[in-house]
């Protein structure tokens, strides 16, 4: 029978953290991973089995629908009864398509395991290759379902003997990614076996699926599966191996709990001291520790204004609290906490470390925002920088049809920068053009489409991709003067080492890292002289470096600010 969900039944749960489990479902382009939450949805009685497999419920903007692509990332947390025990996932479904990839990466920093489906006539594809990596690199353990087993028997009419080699393969070519990217504490143990059942097989569209244990348990070889479709029984299969007891039982099984996962993802995600007290409350996922959350996703709300998701890493969040915002450096009441369910959101009195949370009043959160308890903001570390694969290199001129209308278009790309961090917003300075950049055409495409569906009447040029100037080689010491002439500036511009580029780009350092930290892996690990390593005042979006190496020169505190933003600026 379907487990309705009931929101009080999930909370009392939550706080039991071995009975939590937070994933999300990855996968290239249209191998079927919104296809098969719809199976899961019905499991948890959220949506009809009628409608399963069609509904592609957590598909619910419009323009999602119309395309039959995920766009954005969906929520949801559900029941799911293992051997009579219940247990709550906290899902979450990704977009599939390269331009939406750093939706993915965000989502990852929320969750401990990772579902990844894989077409099984496509085999493993580009973006399968590139959604485990980002998985590897924020320490997500990956289990293998292998989609549209069907199209072998229905399409490619494979024998038994067949379909095996290719189910095999495809195995292979997984465990080979998990090989390559995986680091050397996790690759043996988190490489993916159908012994071990850490491989499902089935058909998302038709609702069934199984692990060797299911189909040794119910006694059903390859050549049932062939019959079934030869004798249009596929309802059969559907009640003998359904698909969500495959999926759920694997994630219960193999993949870990926030207590055992944080263990070894905060000393990849946190840099800050693993002996303090707020180190110690996040390794063990206490709840009466701190409250330290991360947010991965920031959405505006018309009626409710800023709502901003993220994980619990330790603490437990109320409403009306104090919190500090890290990053933004500021100081916010929360006005409601609430839980997912697909496009809606389920108040409740509290969320418990080791759980997904959605809060109301934090209008500064952003995307890779740290929250910490008010009391603690002095001792509080941001969490590491999230690492995107990609950045914004596509970008359009925009502007509306009518000019009344500006001030509006303006608002409408702010919120959709708030919402999606690789949707970058600006103007040219010598033009005077509003400019967006995303990353590629569709990401844009879809960005014209929702600031359309705001009301605002836009005309966009043609897509370009913008290319930047570098140095190659060190320049000269250029010299400026104040227009009062009282004050020269003297500049040099040399070439950054490749290393310290890869650095800035892995978040090893960055702008928003103490100063005396990033001059210590600066010297160190980078050669830098102390002195040069110490005088740096910022790094900007497009890992540029402004070092102060003046000696003994009077009042540049006065002037600092003001060279920095000219230097974000340049």
């Amino acid at each position: 029978m379907p487990r309705f969900k009931q929101t009080h039944e999930i909370l009392k749960l939550m706080g039991k953290k071995e009975l939590v489990r937070n994933i999300g479902i990855v996968a290239h382009i249209d191998h079927g991973k919104t296809t098969m939450t719809d199976s899961l949805l019905a499991e948890a009685g959220i949506i009809s089995p009628k409608i399963a497999g069609e509904a592609r419920w957590l598909d619910y903007l419009e323009e999602e629908q119309k395309r039959g692509i995920t766009i954005k990332t969906a929520n949801i947390s559900l029941l799911h009864e293992v051997d009579g025990q219940p247990y709550v996932i906290n899902l979450i479904d990704t977009p599939g398509h390269v331009d939406f990839t750093g939706k993915v990466t965000r989502a990852l920093r929320a969750i401990d395991g990772v579902i990844v489906v894989v077409d099984a006539v496509e085999e493993v594809m580009v973006q399968t290759e590139t959604v485990t990596r980002q998985a590897l690199m924020e320490r997500v353990r990956p289990v293998l379902f292998i989609n549209k087993v069907d199209r072998l028997i229905r399409e490619l009419k494979l024998s038994p003997k067949e379909a095996q080699e290719k189910l095999i393969r495809i195995i292979r070519q997984f465990n080979q990614l998990i090989d390559l990217y995986a680091e050397p504490q996790f690759k043996d143990k988190w490489k993916v076996s159908p012994a071990n059942g850490t491989v499902a097989f089935g058909s998302a569209l038709h609702r069934w699926g199984f692990t060797v244990q299911m189909a040794q348990e119910k006694g059903i070889k390859f050549s049932d599966l062939i019959a079934a479709y030869q004798e249009e029984r596929v309802d059969e299969l559907r009640k003998e191996l359904p698909l969500h007891r495959a999926i759920l039982d694997m994630v219960v099984h193999h993949l870990p709990n926030p207590v055992v996962a944080q263990k070894y993802r905060v000393p990849m995600i946190w840099k800050g001291p693993l002996d303090s007290e707020i180190g110690r409350a996040m390794l063990e996922c206490d709840d009466n520790g701190p409250a330290v959350m991360c947010f991965t996703m920031a959405q505006v709300d018309p009626h409710a204004g800023l709502v901003a998701t993220g994980r619990l890493f330790s603490g437990t969040i109320r409403e009306g609290e104090e919190v500090y915002l890290v990053g933004a450096k500021r100081q916010c009441r929360i006005q409601q906490v609430s839980i997912y369910m697909g496009p809606f959101r389920d108040a409740v009195p509290e969320v418990r470390a080791g759980n997904i949370a959605a809060l109301l009043g934090l209008d500064a959160a952003r995307a890779g925002e740290t929250l910490v308890d008010v009391a603690y903001k002095d001792q509080m570390v941001p969490f590491e920088r999230i690492k995107y694969i990609t950045e914004p290199v596509v970008t359009i001129a925009i502007e509306p049809k009518r000019p009344v209308d500006l001030p509006r278009l303006i608002e409408v790309m702010q919120k959709l920068s708030i919402e999606d961090p690789n949707l970058v917003a600006t103007i040219n300075k010598e033009t005077g053009e509003y400019l967006l950049s995303g990353m590629g055409e569709l990401h844009l495409e879809i960005a014209c489409k929702f600031i359309k569906d705001y009301g605002v009447d836009i005309i966009t040029s043609k897509p370009i991709v913008v290319y930047r100037e570098t140095v190659t080689s060190e320049g000269v010491n250029a010299m400026a003067k104040s227009p009062n002439k009282h004050n020269r500036l003297w500049l040099q511009v040399e070439p950054l080492e490749p290393e310290v580029i890869k650095a800035i780009e892995d978040g090893i350092i960055s702008d928003e890292m103490p100063r005396k930290r990033l001059a210590s892996i600066l010297h160190r690990e980078f050669g830098w002289p102390a002195e040069e390593a110490r005088g740096i005042w910022a790094i900007d979006d497009y890992k540029n470096v402004l070092v102060d190496v003046t000696r003994g020169v009077q009042y540049l505190r006065e002037v600092r600010e003001m060279i920095i933003q000219g230097f974000r600026l340049a």
